[in-house]
């Protein structure tokens, strides 16, 4: 396990084409706790814009992508790059998301995201045919004055905030791992050639960590998810910048633009979600 900054909670569940969504559907579905009134937060107080790409070199997109704004919910999954059926397991990951409604109590609606994650786990286990077929996720749930990011693997999300621009995950991978034990410097980190070896990932065990992070929501946080093809040729600087952008359209486009004219080299997906201001 990855240490992180204060504030993470480990969450441990035992378990035994690509599709980009938008909006899940709006016929009602058993909660986690059908005793909850389903109750998402109004959209006024936030709305998003996503995007995908192939990309220059891969023939097929491994990745997908959930925009539920309504349900207060975004999801971004990559399917593992070289693994059999990639694209068939992030499309597993965003079909048992898909349809998730929110709850008004807050430990409902995530544990049932974190069942659903579960879900499509054991789901990618069965369909694997004894072979790896594995996806990266990365999701926010936004929920009165609080934000929560749910991860496991190297898929991110970043929040630009006041002028001030922070990663809100932890790549699980072995550089990642390898940099935190002092073995790797940040420069060799960056162009090491085992970044794309991850240690956590929704289809690859039968027993998966979702990592949780709450953060407090304010007025104006602009959050970007996406896959590791958005970021890994684009520095971080480059990141923040374009996300400090007037319009989230505008940020959003710069940023998959940005990845496809560095050589597009991986699939690219990025979803940025906005909060209205006060």
């Amino acid at each position: 396990m990855i240490a992180s900054s204060t504030g993470i909670l480990v969450l441990r569940i035992k378990l035994l084409k690509p599709m980009h969504a938008t909006q899940p559907p709006t016929a009602p579905t058993e909660s986690a706790d059908s005793s909850d009134p389903v109750a998402p937060e109004t959209t006024t107080r936030w709305f998003s814009c996503a995007a995908t790409e192939l990309g220059h070199v891969r023939k097929i997109n491994e990745d997908s992508f959930l925009d539920a704004r309504e349900q207060s919910l975004w999801v971004v999954a990559d399917g593992m790059g070289g693994h059999s059926r990639g694209d068939r397991a992030s499309q597993c990951v965003i079909e048992h998301a898909y349809q998730f409604r929110a709850s008004a109590n807050v430990k409902s609606s995530l544990a049932d995201i974190l069942r659903r994650f579960g879900a499509a786990n054991e789901a990618c286990r069965e369909a694997s045919g004894g072979q790896v077929m594995g996806s990266t996720v990365a999701a926010l749930y936004l929920h009165g004055q609080h934000a929560y990011v749910l991860w496991a693997g190297d898929s991110r999300v970043y929040r630009h905030r006041d002028g001030e621009f922070n990663q809100l995950t932890d790549d699980h991978s072995l550089v990642q791992e390898l940099y935190r034990l002092g073995e790797l410097t940040a420069e060799e980190a960056e162009n090491h050639p085992s970044s794309n070896v991850i240690t956590r990932a929704i289809g690859v065990a039968d027993q998966i960590d979702i990592q949780v992070r709450q953060v407090d929501l304010r007025s104006g946080d602009r959050f970007l998810l996406c896959s590791d093809g958005l970021f890994k040729d684009v520095k971080p600087s480059e990141v923040a910048a374009n996300l400090a952008l007037p319009s989230p359209k505008q940020a959003l486009n710069e940023l998959v633009t940005l990845a496809l004219r560095r050589g597009g080299t991986d699939n690219v997906t990025g979803i940025v979600v906005q909060v209205a201001h006060a």
